[in-house]
């Protein structure tokens, strides 16, 4: 098949673009500058200049016999405590870009469209498990995956193509922001687990998804014939707080400290505290059943164990890089 990729450049796109062209597949990557297309070619992409927020260079990008349309591309923040003019763009992406590419699907017959999206727009407030039955539960930060999920499944019908929500958990990954961030910080022993209760005591699982496997998922999408919302997680709920004893333990830091989520809304924002303090339990079993996928990683454990190889490559080549 022929696919193409907005956020091809990001975390989950240029995996995106490996995966889906070492299946085979013939990829075009959006980008807007040279690096973008030295990311998407390096992974196997064509590149194609265009910007998500404006259709006509969108339709420029995309051709005629393109198979599968995918919406990856966001702007999710990473500083500690987001403005709300950072949100507001992530929002702009979400939305506009799933009006934009709902549109080209129609006008060049792709036969899919396949959007990103994120479990906890579905998280109940008494944090019981859910699933992709359960009614929505939509906040500031997530409203807009919402609108795009039900833009992309409202105007299937009437623009002929087959709609896919891959609704992923929290993501991790040697090369993102926030995994890069958090194990800088717990080397330093600057990165406290936040609590529920009084004391910080209670913790909440999580439902959690290395990029690696949210990109598989996607391909496995794109090769199946299911249509629908699916939750894209490992097999385990983990608390944050086994996420960060189990990453400091690997990297040989200080036991993180704990911080109750009253004190920390002040320093990270309510927004980052409510995630990780309240639960969020759902499984991939649905995917599992329509398109015969499971995740490499299939704990927390396991994709930790993998970050922090990667990362200890890494600097065994930056060293050797100085040294030589």
């Amino acid at each position: 098949m022929k696919a193409f990729i907005s956020g091809a450049t990001g975390v989950l796109g240029w995996r995106l673009v490996d995966q889906f062209a070492d299946a085979g597949h013939e990829v075009i990557g959006l980008t807007r500058d040279e690096a973008g297309d030295q990311t998407v070619e390096e992974h196997g992409g064509t590149p194609a200049r265009g910007d998500i927020l404006e259709p006509d260079t969108l339709f420029d990008a995309v051709d005629d016999d393109v198979d599968v349309i995918i919406h990856a591309a966001t702007a999710i923040p990473t500083s500690t405590n987001p403005s709300e003019d950072e949100w507001a763009m992530n929002d702009r992406i979400r939305r506009e870009g799933a009006e934009h590419l709902a549109d080209i699907a129609g006008k060049v017959d792709a036969e899919r469209v396949l959007m990103q999206s994120i479990v906890w727009v579905a998280r109940p407030p008494d944090g019981s498990p859910f699933d992709e039955e359960s009614d929505p539960h939509p906040n500031r930060i997530t409203q807009s995956a919402l609108d795009a999920e039900r833009t992309v499944t409202s105007r299937a019908t009437a623009l002929d193509y087959d709609p896919v929500v891959l609704r992923g958990g929290w993501f991790y990954a040697a090369d993102t922001a926030h995994t890069r961030q958090i194990g800088e910080r717990l080397e330093t022993g600057d990165m406290p687990i936040i609590g529920g209760g009084l004391l910080g005591r209670k913790d909440a699982p999580i439902s959690f998804i290395h990029v690696d496997d949210m990109a598989s998922a996607f391909l496995a999408a794109a090769e199946g014939s299911a249509t629908g919302t699916f939750h894209v997680v490992d097999d385990e709920p983990t608390s944050f707080a086994d996420f960060l004893t189990d990453l400091a333990d690997r990297l040989s830091g200080p036991k993180p400290s704990r911080v109750p989520g009253w004190l920390a809304r002040f320093m990270v924002g309510k927004s980052f505290v409510r995630l990780m303090t309240r639960p969020m339990r759902t499984s991939n079993a649905k995917l599992r059943d329509a398109f015969d996928w499971s995740p490499t990683y299939p704990t927390v454990r396991d994709g930790l164990d993998h970050v922090v190889d990667e990362w200890k490559r890494d600097a065994d080549d930056q060293e050797a890089i100085l040294t030589a």
